[in-house]
């Protein structure tokens, strides 16, 4: 019977029928050259302009009203497109680090067998492995999770954790995909909702005058909102997308034969140890991309040594991680090439500024929607929640005065377009980093997530809108 079915097997489909779109659409870097190019273009385009900019108590802000062309701005040559790449590498340099040490430290980890024997356990005693009701719950939790490690940790900050996701919707019968939806959705909905972030609200309220967090309640509904509406996107849609991966994510075990060694609890011990000194310099040090590359650098050699290695292998463990990660971490750089082509060429500040001036005859509640898209754009050229903040909230928040919206609207508006669009714009450093170790690409990723943009898009706009006639 089975030489019957051979011929079968062989003669079935071929494989042309059998591909996605999404794997028929160029490589990532192909993609990234053609928005350079692009960008590059507009420079003859767009005039060269800036606003005028003072310190105050030790920040750089825009004078409101400032914006003047500048006449003396030569046209960039091609040559620069690129000249754009190298310098764009060594700008996203820290991201390009943080992704090769992460990627090597959960080489190691793979190697020990540590993490993916825990979550074995966990989620063979949750019931998971044969209960789709369970499954759910778990994807629910986790998603949950990682939310909260964007509302409280940040963005970048949680680049390292992305690889766990991937593992945990392994164990539970699902892609790769689903796990890091759930990573970096998570870390995404919960950064860029975040009733709580310094990086963001806490800058554009400095600049607003407003109390630092204050209006958290609407951030707060909207970002449980947002949590929700992922969770059931990912249950409903993403556990069956018929996802190919040629690096699959796979446990050595059936889960009912994993189990936890001494050896295995040290190694955890050490990583979550590692982990907990990692949020306490994030939160009292203020530790950021180097100081976390660093940590996990350690931790590595640390959990290595626990585990027996000698220096030659865990250098070997550690360049085979990194290796693994090379393709994604590359795509940052040539991203970044993108905002040096606008740099040199000084459009931003006239991009911003035409921008904003779009939304000063529209209703108030409709004016608060259009800002949350044109804050999105911006986002393009801008990357930085922070610099954007730094940018536009000098422009806007007078604005705003003028339209008669209130300012806490406003710079809600500023949030939901700015945080959002870090899930898809590929200027997010972040976004790419987290991809790249979780071996999603660029194309993969936009094609399951974007229906889940407009959904989450929609919500938030509601809720502006709401927010204005209740006085928000």
């Amino acid at each position: 019977m089975s030489q019957d079915q051979q011929p079968t097997r062989t003669t079935t489909s071929s494989p042309a029928k059998e591909r996605k779109w999404y794997q028929r659409v160029p490589d990532p870097m192909v993609l990234i050259f053609i928005i350079l190019v692009a960008a590059y273009l507009m420079t003859f385009i767009v005039p060269a302009g800036e606003f005028a900019r003072e310190a105050m108590n030790g920040r750089t802000t825009v004078i409101p009203g400032s914006f003047h062309y500048l006449t003396d701005v030569a046209n960039l040559h091609p040559f620069s497109v690129f000249v754009a790449i190298p310098e764009g590498l060594i700008a996203a340099s820290q991201y390009l680090f943080i992704v090769f040490i992460a990627g090597g430290l959960f080489h190691i980890l793979q190697r020990t067998g540590a993490l993916e024997n825990a979550i074995g356990v966990a989620v063979h005693k949750a019931g998971a492995d044969n209960n789709v009701k369970s499954r759910n719950l778990i994807i629910a939790a986790c998603t949950f999770i990682y939310g909260f490690f964007g509302v409280a940790v940040g963005f970048e900050n949680n680049i390292a954790l992305v690889p766990i996701g991937a593992l945990v919707a392994t164990a539970i019968g699902c892609t790769r995909l689903v796990g890091v939806v759930m990573a970096v959705g998570g870390i995404g909905i919960g950064f860029a909702l975040s009733p709580i972030n310094p990086y963001t609200v806490g800058v554009a309220q400095g600049i607003g005058e407003l109390p630092t967090f204050s209006g958290w309640w609407l951030r707060t509904l909207m970002v449980v909102g947002g949590l929700a509406t992922l969770t059931v996107f990912i249950c409903r849609y993403v556990t069956r997308v018929d996802f190919q991966d040629d690096q699959p994510a796979e446990l050595d075990k059936h889960l009912h034969d994993y189990t936890l060694s001494r050896r295995d609890l040290i190694t955890l011990g050490l990583f979550v140890g590692g982990l907990v000194i990692m949020l306490i310099g994030v939160f009292t040090q203020g530790w950021y991309i180097n100081e976390i590359a660093a940590m996990f650098l350690l931790m590595a050699i640390v959990i290595g040594v626990a585990n027996g290695l000698g220096a030659n292998e865990l250098v070997k463990q550690m360049i085979e991680g990194a290796s693994s990660v090379t393709a994604g971490a590359l795509v940052i750089g040539v991203a970044a090439s993108i905002q040096v082509i606008l740099q040199d060429a000084q459009i931003i500040d006239t991009i911003v500024h035409s921008l904003s001036a779009m939304v000063g005859d529209m209703p108030i509640a409709l004016a608060a929607v259009a800002s949350s898209v044109i804050q999105g754009v911006i986002n393009l050229f801008v990357p930085s929640g922070s610099g954007q903040a730094l940018v536009t909230m000098p422009i806007l928040i007078p604005l705003a005065d003028l339209i008669g919206m209130s300012r806490q609207l406003m710079i809600t508006a500023f949030q939901v377009g700015d945080g959002l669009t870090n899930l898809i714009v590929p200027t997010s450093g972040g976004t790419l980093a987290m991809l790249a170790l979780g071996r999603v690409s660029y194309a993969q990723w936009l094609r399951i997530i974007m229906p889940f943009m407009v959904l989450v898009y929609a919500m938030c706009w509601v809720a502006l809108v709401i927010g204005h006639y209740v006085g928000y």
